[in-house]
């Protein structure tokens, strides 16, 4: 069964869902945290949607300003960007790997 980019992108957004959520048990429960830069940078690499979630659904994150203003930004920047990549970075990838 072939990944295609969606279904790549809703694993990816699954899985940084998870991680705020896992993020908030161990804020609650005073363990070892996930650092405030991994977070912001797995919702910048196309896992904003997950992480937007994750900030609302366990209302995780909700009142701090590095998060409130750039995670839904990036919600509105993840397609251009994935944009961008399909039309500049993919091809040369694709046809790199077909010469090999």
């Amino acid at each position: 069964m072939w990944l295609t980019l969606e279904k790549v992108l809703i694993i990816w957004n699954i899985i940084v869902f998870l991680i705020y959520g896992i993020d908030k048990w161990k804020a609650r429960h005073s363990k070892y945290r996930t650092s405030e830069f991994s977070l912001l940078l797995c919702a910048f690499l196309l896992g904003a949607v997950g992480a937007l979630f994750g900030m609302v659904i366990f209302n995780h994150k909700t009142s701090k300003p590095a998060f409130r203003y750039p995670v839904p930004i990036f919600v509105f920047l993840n397609p251009i960007v994935l944009n961008l990549l399909q039309v500049y970075v993919f091809p040369y990838i694709i046809n790199f790997i077909k010469s090999l």
